[in-house]
């Protein structure tokens, strides 16, 4: 029974470090979340034009989980970086973070409705962002 009391209170104090980012972490969470949704329908809608089968994968599924779980933590790590590491000068390392992760989301969300829904506004927003990201890397 002691061993779970320190457990308890060992996960407690954690979550009472990381009760700053709550918010952020729920952000990240929601884009994810989106973004996933609109992936599946996305593949469905592109399965269907091209008159193939489509079928849900478990690997996909795991991905998301891993990815989740990875943005979670390094929300976490660059908040501890910004309050315990870094704190003669004021980096907000974990809001960098998530609005990185939330941009490459929201990104993704906008190709997956370029794709599923095939509106014209869409699909000029899915080519004018390709062509600065090709832009800048090259």
């Amino acid at each position: 029974m002691e061993n779970g009391k320190f457990l308890l209170g060992g996960v407690s104090g954690l979550l009472a470090l990381l009760a700053p980012v709550n918010g952020l972490i729920i952000c990240a969470l929601t884009f994810i979340a989106i973004d996933f949704a609109t992936g599946i329908w996305a593949g469905y809608r592109r399965a269907r034009r091209a008159g193939l089968d489509w079928t849900f994968s478990s690997r996909r599924a795991w991905d998301t989980l891993t990815k989740l779980v990875f943005v979670m933590a390094g929300i976490a790590l660059a908040h501890l970086l910004d309050t315990v590491v870094i704190t003669f000068v004021q980096l907000n390392l974990a809001k960098l973070f998530t609005g990185f992760v939330c941009g490459v989301e929201f990104w993704s969300y906008l190709e997956n409705a370029a794709d599923i829904s095939g509106h014209p506004l869409f699909r000029a927003i899915k080519r004018l962002l390709k062509s600065k990201v090709d832009g800048t890397l090259k």
